[in-house]
């Protein structure tokens, strides 16, 4: 058989039926029931004029205190092809009613028309990182046929935003979902669809909203309510709310998949050895099939999220060896455990940058990490933890005890909340604390950095930075890192 004959020959896919253009303007307005310009292509979606690239479709979303028609110019100005709207305009353009409610159908319209499997993952702690490694997996193995939502897009406009993304082409689709208040999951998951719904864990995240960590349960269960007959729940079987989660998995039907140490559990650890960059070399028993793969983020909680990790790609049929080459090479997430190497006097020092997101279980295990963190001296920079409502002073005192188990030298309190530890490690002669931890109590970011100058970074140094995204301790990373960064490790 000739080449070319061989080419002609070649067997064609479903997905092969999909144009290489994301959408086109028939396609958007048959889903969103808009009225078209004119005859357009698309190769992207976006809703935030100044992240418009060249080819984008500009969705100009009308919100509570602002209006994205007034960023219609810019938007175009970036490069955007055509814009989804409301009122008319002189550019290319889907005209609708409601461009919420069109998004909404658009995304609808992207799910419906892939033939991709898709993975809800929601979670107190550390969706974002479980849902980066599910999509490293699944893109690997699938040869970048895999989508997922960017950041952490995960509300009720990143969620249609995300799924408004994904090609028609795409084998897996990965959507993070988040909430701060009961119900808000429900909506989210109705939306996707999922087939697989993984929760990382359960902690007192947003507890200042919903009263009890059995409510923040309950509230993550909800991810199930939407899977597809014969989805599949992934929940933590050493979470002491599991059978909790369980209950709601098998109430909607699912077939239930239980990750940890547990005996019980179905994707089980076996033997987690530390390795010298941190990580681990773990053994696990996944679903049957006993495997060992390299974790190379550090931390006892990235062993736990390796197992979710592992256990959505087998529910999904994905390839298990993939999925330990995609754990063994991830690095660290901006804010969310990126390593840096600054300059510092006599050589370098290492820089942890979790300042995106903190809550009282995140903070103990990142804590715990820099405890294991080989160091000279250990600092810790950390920024407030919010949504804890009448809890919070409890919790940020709390954190004492964590700070001395980690043999931390130095710490810098961030925000108000803070307080709170800052009087618990004040006490004089109190018996945990008596090895005389150092602090500063700072009111914001600025003070902070002023405060670590002057304590002042050395060779050998381990920072680790960590607090709730609105604290905004991206600007401590961010001064330290570029005025002298020697790397990124891992």
């Amino acid at each position: 058989m000739s080449v070319n004959r061989a080419i002609l020959s070649w067997p064609r896919e479903k997905r092969d039926r999909f144009a290489l253009a994301l959408w086109d303007a028939d396609a958007i307005a048959a889903a969103t029931g808009g009225k078209a310009s004119g005859a357009f292509q698309v190769s992207g979606v976006e809703i935030d004029s100044r992240d418009v690239r060249s080819g984008d479709l500009f969705v100009a979303l009308k919100g509570e205190t602002t209006d994205g028609h007034r960023f219609l110019s810019k938007a175009f100005a970036n490069g955007a092809a055509a814009a989804l709207v409301s009122e008319p305009i002189d550019w290319p353009h889907i005209l609708v009613e409601d461009t919420t409610a069109a998004l909404e159908a658009l995304a609808a319209a992207a799910r419906d028309r892939a033939d991709a499997l898709r993975i809800a993952v929601t979670g107190s702690v550390g969706k974002t990182g479980v849902k980066e490694a599910i999509f490293a997996a699944l893109d690997r193995s699938s040869r970048g046929a895999a989508h997922r939502s960017v950041r952490s897009y995960n509300n009720h406009v990143g969620v249609p935003l995300s799924l408004a993304r994904m090609p028609g082409r795409s084998q897996f689709g990965i959507f993070e979902m988040g909430m701060n208040h009961a119900g808000e999951i429900a909506a989210l998951t109705v939306q996707v669809r999922p087939h697989v719904a993984v929760v990382t864990t359960i902690a007192p995240a947003h507890i200042e909203n919903l009263g009890s960590e059995e409510a923040i349960a309950d509230a993550k269960g909800e991810v199930f309510g939407g899977l597809m007959p014969g989805g599949t729940a992934v929940v933590p079987a050493d979470s002491p709310h599991f059978e909790r989660l369980k209950a709601h998995a098998v109430a909607a039907g699912a077939t239930v998949i239980g990750f940890g140490r547990s005996a019980s559990a179905d994707a089980r650890l076996l033997d987690a050895i530390p390795s010298a960059n941190g990580g681990a070399l773990v053994t696990a028993d996944i679903c049957g099939t006993r495997l060992c793969f390299t974790v190379a983020e550090p931390g006892d909680h990235w062993i736990s999220n390796a197992l979710a990790v592992m256990a959505a790609v087998k529910a999904v049929g994905g390839d298990l060896g993939s999925a330990g080459l995609a754990l063994a090479e991830m690095g660290g997430l901006k804010g969310r455990g990126a390593r840096h190497r600054i300059a510092a006097p006599g050589g370098h020092a290492l820089l942890i940058d979790e300042s995106y997101n903190a809550n009282p279980a995140s903070m103990r295990a990142t804590l715990r990490q820099l405890g294991q963190t080989p160091a000279t001296r250990r600092i810790a920079v950390l920024g407030s933890m919010k949504e804890l409502g009448d809890f919070a002073p409890g919790f940020h005192a709390q954190l004492a005890e964590p700070l001395v188990e980690a043999q931390v030298d130095y710490v810098i309190l961030v925000g108000e909340e803070m307080t709170a530890l800052a009087r618990e490690l004040g006490k004089p002669g109190g018996a945990p604390l008596a090895a005389g931890l150092g602090f500063a109590h700072c009111d914001g970011p600025g003070e902070a950095i002023g405060a670590l100058e002057e304590f002042g970074l050395a060779a050998g140094d381990a920072v680790l930075v960590k607090g709730s995204n609105s604290v905004g301790l991206g600007r401590v990373v961010a001064h330290f890192v570029d005025r002298g960064t020697m790397g990124r490790e891992g």
